[in-house]
């Protein structure tokens, strides 16, 4: 992993930060913002910072599930996943 390559250990940080995010959305999903300039999603895409790293994590709540659509680094590429939203209906 490119973390580990900078220095070691880091990469299992990264693994653990994002999977507490992966929890908390779990719990409270609709406590994050709806990330700007999706308004046109049919379903409404939330955005989760990572802490200590420069990823954001994009999903979508339903009613009995949270749907990742991406776990993306925060200045690469901006919104390439929003293909991977709900379609409507």
């Amino acid at each position: 992993m490119w973390y580990d390559e900078r220095q070691q250990g880091l990469g299992d940080q990264f693994i653990n930060r994002i999977g507490d995010l992966f929890d908390r959305l779990g719990t409270s999903p609709t406590v994050y913002p709806v990330w700007p300039d999706t308004g046109v999603a049919p379903v409404p895409i939330r955005r989760a910072v990572a802490d200590q790293f420069p990823y954001v994590v994009a999903f979508e709540t339903h009613d009995d599930h949270v749907l990742i659509l991406a776990v993306a680094h925060g200045k690469r590429r901006p919104l390439y996943w929003l293909a991977r939203a709900s379609e409507p209906g």
